[in-house]
């Protein structure tokens, strides 16, 4: 029984020892020597001191070493917890303030700095190289229980600063395998990941390409610039991970004149919608090419799931409820609506994650319990459910505002948006009063001029819901993980409304 997040490991490495689990340039390791490198790291950690419920942070760039010291976390049932080594120094400080870790891995000068000024020990990547190639292979000797926790997900919310969703063994396995028997990775894969590790899009990469017996491709940020279809091509990969800006970057390379196509057979895409354009492009131009778009939270991980290709029946669903959860769609009294109703997105089901660490009030308000069923997440989302179960989002908390007395979604404008030509890339900043924003305001990167791409909306848009202001921009801001930098374009703005 696979109770465990390592266990995982285990089952593959022992069914399989000697295919490729993870490659990284020219580096590729072995599920053998990973289980290996994970159990001496397991034992360095208990040595150490690190025991259960203890955290750990890792901070660092991609590395083969990432998965090994994950899965040793869960063997020593230590809680890991990623953090992005590009994070603000302020963000750096409030995470290892609010977890209070035992211990942090980097080799950032400038994490290294924020630990030592707040008394966190730290280790470097040398040294865990030096334990991996000849430390003790031995199980530490407590071993933790399936209700454990085993992470400790950072998740950045519209104000404040990062809180943290507590995760369990038992809900990270049951989401892998949910997860996995709809994607269905297969052992020859090769799943080609540029997403940071501390992304839980990418860091889910690692266990469903374990649980698969697939190759993880652990790539760098440099290898999605032009020279993406190359390494695509040169490392085999079948299975793409996608956020937008990566898949829109890649069909703008293959339509160049001679591009190198690679032999994909899956995408998926979560966190921000795919546009519909991009997808056609890419099915274009790889013919071997299926979809699957995927809708979740980083407090039950994923929600939904649309079967391969069904974006091409149903463009505006995001898939059905995992199976053995339930998706419902709530009115303000917390009531079911019936089909074709919008209301707020609920989620049920062992996926649903324990709470956020340390925020006992806003568990409540999110993850109310009802008594007899199971854990239960109160999105704060708006979308709705057709006859067949199939959700379809509308937009998220903070995605919904009013124009002209309407109620509209940045999704909604987006969408429009790039159904123009004309324009390249799309995001838009709701308005705020406090901020002097009464209006939307939409950033296009286009050869179109602001007067002509207002012109353009009005005939994919109603009137009342189009914004009054837009900027042509040469980039759309994105943050690390791939999604649109909000407080990035109001920035822009500010700028822009003091000329």
């Amino acid at each position: 029984m696979t109770a465990l997040l390592h266990d995982l490991l285990d089952r593959t490495a022992t069914a399989q020892p000697d295919t490729s689990a993870i490659s990284h340039g020219d580096q590729v390791q072995s599920y053998r020597n990973l289980n290996a490198a994970s159990r001496r790291l397991a034992s360095w950690l208990a040595a150490r001191g690190v025991r259960q419920g203890g955290r750990v942070l890792i901070c660092l760039p991609t590395d083969p070493l990432v998965p090994a010291l994950l899965y040793a976390c869960s063997r020593a049932g230590a809680v890991f917890s990623m953090v992005n080594e590009q994070s603000p120094t302020v963000a750096l400080a409030h995470v290892l303030t609010d977890a209070e870790p035992i211990l942090l891995v980097t080799d950032s000068p400038r994490a290294l700095a924020v630990a030592v000024s707040n008394g966190v020990p730290t280790v470097g990547t040398a040294e865990l190289r030096d334990v991996v190639q000849d430390g003790p292979d031995s199980e530490p000797a407590e071993s933790p229980l399936a209700v454990d926790p085993i992470c400790l997900i950072y998740t950045s919310g519209s104000t404040g600063m990062p809180k943290a969703v507590v995760s369990t063994h038992a809900q990270v396995v049951f989401a892998v395998k949910a997860i996995a028997s709809q994607l269905a990775y297969r052992v020859d894969d090769v799943v080609w990941c540029a997403l940071p590790l501390s992304f839980d899009y990418g860091m889910y990469q690692i266990f469903l390409s374990t649980l698969a017996g697939a190759r993880l491709h652990l790539a760098s940020p440099a290898d999605t610039g032009p020279t993406l279809p190359r390494h695509l091509v040169s490392s085999a990969a079948t299975v793409l991970p996608a956020v937008p800006a990566l898949a829109r970057g890649l069909a703008r390379m293959l339509s160049r004149p001679g591009a190198t196509v690679p032999a994909l057979r899956l995408l998926t895409n979560t966190g921000a919608a795919m546009p519909p354009e991009v997808l056609r492009d890419l099915r274009a131009r790889i013919p071997t090419l299926r979809v699957q778009l995927m809708f979740g939270l980083t407090e039950c991980k994923r929600a939904a799931i649309m079967p391969v290709d069904e974006d091409l029946r149903r463009p505006d669903a995001c898939g059905r409820a995992l199976p053995g959860t339930e998706i419902l769609v709530v009115d303000a009294d917390g009531a079911t609506v019936p089909p074709d109703t919008v209301g707020e997105i609920v989620v049920r089901g062992p996926h649903v994650m324990a709470g956020y660490w340390r925020r006992a009030e806003l568990t409540a308000q999110r993850f109310p319990r009802v008594e007899g069923l199971f854990p239960q997440l109160r999105t704060g989302d708006h979308g709705w459910l057709d006859a067949e179960g199939y959700l379809y989002f509308v937009g998220r908390r903070d995605d919904i505002y009013k124009e002209r007395g309407i109620r509209v979604s940045v999704t909604e404008v987006e969408a429009a948006a790039y159904r123009i030509p004309q324009i390249q890339a799309a995001a838009v900043l709701p308005p705020r009063v406090e901020d002097g924003r009464d209006s939307a305001t939409l950033f296009v990167v286009s050869e179109l001029t602001a007067p002509e791409v207002l012109a353009a909306l009005r005939t994919e848009l109603d009137e009342l819901k189009t914004p009054r202001t837009c900027l042509v921009v040469p980039d759309i801001p994105m943050t690390r993980n791939g999604k649109v930098d909000r407080a990035e374009l109001y920035r822009m703005w500010s700028e822009h409304a003091c000329v």
